[in-house]
């Protein structure tokens, strides 16, 4: 499959988070491995963080993120074949920007009509079911975390992080998404902070984050304090953490690869499915910063997890038990083979 050219349509923005960019990075890394050549559209975010994680990647920036200008970005450059990202493109946006080529549509929601030949969503209470009506008959569902789209950074670290879980805590992740929505980074260190004695912390933000200046003022004074700044080398903080303070969205599977205990925080609607179903797996502690009592869940959850080595030991083989960080050369697997049966 080494003819094989992959586009890719993705979405990042504040609003939406950078999740999208890095499952599409590990897909493309999958599909990379067997030959295949990728490129990414999106709006300017997009290549903001792919030249800060994937700088040898190749993308086509697009002024804006709707699906005209997605369109128009991608010109004439040729391809074989579309994956999607984008929670803001539909049936008929696919279906225009696929121009008959095999189709790959990554979701989590399974509320609009999708035009795919295949589906990718690895919600863990997902069921096949939920897509009734809203993809083409045939297309094919690559369904729950076994196909979570994951660096292969992360698996290539899981034996060795696996077997220091329920050591002694040393140090923490703080990684609440590369936009820092709202700035909830800057409150969550904050109120961590006084919390806690010797115990390092290793807060990781995007470039644009709100967070970033106030965190970054505070790690001057504060040597537990250190700041990352779109870094390169998150799989090494994540599998070298004791424990892990993180968002309910796409790096979910990231910890769980490395069986890293976390205190999960909800910071969108759509990330609400799988915080229940971590939390139902026993495989994470879950607090929502909406409700009225957070800074007492937060306060109880993080003072659990320092307290209790047997807790964090059984959080540790949950997670992982969920998420084996293979998904993405298993999705890769799949659609090559899918865009190999249609040429025939």
């Amino acid at each position: 499959m080494s003819d094989t050219r992959v586009l890719f349509f993705v979405n990042a923005g504040p609003e939406v988070g950078g999740g999208h960019v890095l499952r599409a990075l590990a897909l493309a890394q999958g599909l990379e491995a067997h030959g295949a050549s990728c490129a990414i559209v999106g709006p300017a975010p997009v290549t903001q963080i792919v030249n800060a994680f994937a700088p040898d990647a190749a993308v086509l920036e697009s002024i804006g993120g709707s699906a005209r200008e997605l369109l128009h970005a991608a010109g004439a450059r040729p391809f074989d074949a579309v994956v999607f990202d984008h929670f803001g493109l539909a049936e008929v946006d696919h279906s225009a920007m696929a121009q008959g080529r095999p189709a790959l549509v990554v979701d989590e929601l399974a509320d609009r009509p999708l035009f795919a030949d295949m589906v990718l969503d690895c919600g863990p209470q997902r069921r096949a079911s939920d897509y009734d009506g809203l993809i083409p008959t045939g297309a094919r569902l690559l369904l729950g975390p076994q196909y979570a789209p994951v660096r292969p950074e992360f698996p290539a670290f899981r034996q060795a992080a696996l077997g220091w879980r329920g050591e002694p805590v040393q140090r923490i992740l703080v990684s609440l998404g590369l936009t820092d929505i709202d700035g909830v980074t800057g409150q969550v260190v904050e109120r961590l902070r006084p919390r806690l004695t010797t115990e390092g912390i290793d807060v990781v933000l995007g470039a644009g984050a709100p967070s970033l200046a106030g965190v970054t003022r505070l790690a001057r004074r504060d040597t537990r304090l250190a700041v990352h700044v779109d870094t390169p080398h998150m799989a090494r903080l994540t599998a070298e953490a004791d424990l892990a303070i993180g968002a309910a969205g796409s790096s979910t599977w990231e910890r769980c690869t490395l069986g890293l205990p976390s205190l999960m925080l909800i910071l969108a609607d759509n990330q609400r499915p799988v915080a229940r179903a971590i939390a139902e797996a026993q495989a994470g502690l879950v607090v929502d910063p909406a409700e009225p009592d957070f800074p007492d869940r937060f306060d109880r959850a993080l003072m659990r997890l320092l307290a209790d080595a047997n807790l964090r030991r059984d959080l540790a083989q949950r997670s992982a038990d969920l998420c084996d960080g293979m998904g993405a050369a298993r999705a890769a697997d799949a659609f090559l083979a899918l865009i190999a049966a249609k040429r025939r």
